[in-house]
């Protein structure tokens, strides 16, 4: 958008709910992100209200007091559909993807099945149900070195790394303990990237270099010494020929408006879709802000381009 029309912005979006917070294993990181958008909401001027779930924040939107959501809840209940769902039959516009796209993208299974389908790439895997065995040959097929996690969660919660036969039952144990539904998928040795996504482009990726081990939930928060690049050190056309497939990963979900899809390149160069993200961080460690920085968009002009989506001038996808 234009400096003109995002300064024009705010007088057009009425009272706007800020969702934060929410019951999810993400809460911390929702409320961390949320109030960051609400700061910048409210700096440039938008009438922006913090609501939380959990303090009843959804009475406020059954009784009419707001003109459109920015859902900044991360994880189950905020970024699966159920939200978007429950805005819809309001009639209240919302960001981001709609209920379809959602609960893919949140859905690592559906998502793998979906980019399978297409013929994205994207790392092999096995599925099990809580209460169901591994296969005997799981080391033979996912190469001996695989990750385990839940299948609907965010932020790496539950994620194990195994490479020993000793290290899979309590990996197991751990991802079941967030999800009956469990993902062991074959892990790829190779430089970990992210492409952020904005209103239908990808924004210029960023590589991502843990300090130890992989890019788990510490890595993502907690450590002060994760490096993050952008630009990400890759030629103009490989990271245009990523960027173009991340846009296709993410259309493929059904997701529109903007987010995130994380990759690994391996050494041979070759690109492998993990996930994607349809209500990504937006704190101060958080990768679509720094990827948006990188070419002159900064945190508020960023929040405003994104609640942009919920006005119904053609820029909102989902039809919220």
């Amino acid at each position: 958008m234009s400096r003109s029309d995002l300064a024009a912005l705010p007088g057009r979006c009425g009272r706007v709910a800020v969702l934060l917070g929410g019951s999810s294993a993400e809460r911390e990181i929702s409320l961390m992100s949320g109030r960051r958008v609400l700061e910048a909401l409210r700096a440039r001027g938008v009438d922006a209200h913090g609501l939380d779930p959990c303090d009843d924040g959804l009475k406020s939107l059954c009784e009419g007091r707001f003109d459109r959501c920015f859902i900044v809840l991360h994880g189950r209940g905020g970024e699966d559909g159920c939200i978007q769902g429950f805005l819809d039959t309001l009639g209240i516009p919302y960001t981001g993807s709609g209920v379809l796209g959602s609960a893919l993208a949140l859905d690592k299974l559906a998502t793998k099945r979906i980019w399978r389908a297409c013929g994205l790439p994207t790392p092999e895997w096995i599925e099990l149900e809580a209460g169901e065995e591994p296969p005997q040959d799981l080391f033979e097929r996912l190469g001996g070195d695989f990750a385990v996690k839940p299948a609907r969660e965010g932020s790496t919660i539950g994620l194990s790394r195994v490479r020993q036969r000793g290290e899979l039952r309590a990996a197991l144990d751990l991802a079941f303990q967030c999800d009956h539904l469990v993902l062991l998928e074959s892990w790829v040795e190779g430089t970990e990237l992210t492409a952020s996504i904005l209103g239908g482009r990808a924004l210029p990726l960023v590589r991502i270099r843990p300090a130890a081990g992989f890019y788990d939930y510490a890595a993502k928060y907690l450590s002060p010494v994760t490096a993050y690049d952008c630009p990400s050190g890759l030629d103009e056309g490989e990271e245009s020929v990523l960027q173009h497939l991340c846009v296709q990963a993410f259309r493929a979900l059904g997701a529109s408006g903007w987010g995130r899809v994380d990759l690994l390149r391996d050494r041979q160069g070759r690109p492998w879709l993990l996930e994607a993200n349809t209500v990504p961080g937006m704190t101060g460690h958080s990768l679509v802000p720094m990827a948006a920085e990188a070419i002159g968009i900064d945190f508020g002009s960023l929040v405003l381009e994104i609640l942009a989506q919920t006005l119904d001038d053609g820029t909102s996808e989902h039809g919220g």
